[in-house]
């Protein structure tokens, strides 16, 4: 009798308890199911943080150039990359890791660093790898929530923070929320921390922060702890589809252990030649975030007009309180081809995040959002 792989039990396999036991990452929906959902061919992506500006020209000049070898191996140590980003950050190549993607270097962050029962301190609502990697590596993870007012509970982090946890992850600007901590309240937190403990400052959205809003890099590198900075090119610069983030490092020690937790050959050469070529045309990242800031406040304003409670925001989304079950909502918009984020954390099932679009797009979820709110 033939047997297929359906009629192999479930307990005839040994799965990683930790991984096996993983909440699931809440993704943006695929472009091809909301099509199909809401029969619709103009759909507004507004769930993932991209830039709808896309990416500088140079980038696609270099993706089109015949220096671009796909048959043959990339770098595996980012060699020019590394050095492109040292120049720019004033920092030794040798302290940069380079990932595919920042959440791979999350990753190989916690398995540098965390064995089962160690302890990590994150906020919430968190970005979810901030939770899940460490959960894979049998750790035990500390979530501090935000205020009433969606803001950071400094009291509540420093606490935490200083009962000595393996590893802090801590997002400024603060996706999915989006607040920044200022000088202050981040030089509060870093003194907070204790021998043994990884800071790790998540910095996604810092190119769209104004100027309340600090280098953790700086601040970080004149403190005395360990820390990692975390970057990446995949939401200002327009990169996401390349995957290309990055680790900065308190020392190279740190950076050749966080090396040796990820794979070889991890960044391909295109999302290379890309990220170098991102990094070279500096005013244009700068333009497209200048309009999305510009686009922000506005969307902000029409969301406060509607009687939404929104947070305060330094990235290229907005977080609010949309007043009831947030995936009812996202499915409503969804209807009229827009993507948008219901959070999905306990607790926080009424909030919903936006990301900022073009303004066609932003004029397209106000319009459809304040038909709802009429109804």
């Amino acid at each position: 009798m033939d047997h297929t792989i359906d009629d192999i039990p479930a307990d005839a396999l040994a799965f990683n308890p930790h991984v096996a036991a993983l909440p699931p990452y809440n993704a943006g929906m695929n472009i091809a199911v909301a099509r199909s959902i809401s029969g619709r061919a103009d759909i507004a992506r507004l769930a993932s943080n991209e830039n709808p500006d896309g990416c500088s020209p140079a980038v696609l000049a270099a993706l089109s150039s015949p220096a671009l070898e796909p048959w043959r191996y990339a770098d595996p140590a980012c060699t020019a990359l590394r050095a492109a980003l040292g120049r720019k950050l004033d920092v030794a190549p040798d302290t940069i890791v380079v990932g595919n993607g920042s959440e791979e270097m999350i990753a190989a962050v916690s398995r540098a660093m965390l064995v089962p029962g160690s302890r990590v301190a994150t906020v919430v609502p968190s970005f979810g790898l901030h939770e899940i990697e460490p959960l894979a590596q049998g750790a035990e993870v500390v979530k501090v929530p935000m205020t009433a007012d969606l803001a950071f509970d400094l009291d509540a982090l420093e606490r935490s923070i200083a009962a000595g946890p393996r590893i802090v992850f801590l997002s400024s600007p603060w996706n999915p929320v989006g607040p920044a901590l200022d000088r202050s309240s981040l030089e509060r937190l870093i003194a907070a921390v204790r021998p043994g403990t990884l800071f790790v400052l998540d910095e996604a959205y810092f190119e769209f922060a104004d100027a309340t809003c600090p280098d953790g890099l700086k601040i970080l590198r004149e403190s005395g702890v360990a820390f990692v900075v975390l970057r990446t090119f995949s939401k200002a610069y327009g990169l996401a589809g390349l995957r290309v983030g990055y680790a900065v490092c308190c020392n190279a020690e740190l950076a050749r252990v966080i090396t040796a937790a990820k794979t070889p050959f991890n960044v391909n050469a295109a999302a290379q030649a890309a990220a170098i070529a991102a990094l070279g045309d500096e005013a244009w990242m700068l333009a497209s975030v200048e309009r999305l800031r510009g686009e922000r406040q506005r969307v902000a304003i029409t969301l406060q007009g509607l009687g939404f409670t929104v947070a305060p925001s330094q990235t290229n989304f907005l977080f609010f309180d949309c007043g009831g079950d947030s995936a009812s909502l996202a499915a409503v918009l969804l209807r009229q081809g827009i993507i948008v984020k219901a959070w999905r954390e306990k607790g926080y099932e009424r909030y919903l995040r936006v990301t900022i679009g073009t303004a066609a797009e932003n004029d397209h979820f106000m319009s459809a959002l304040g038909q709802v709110t009429r109804r």
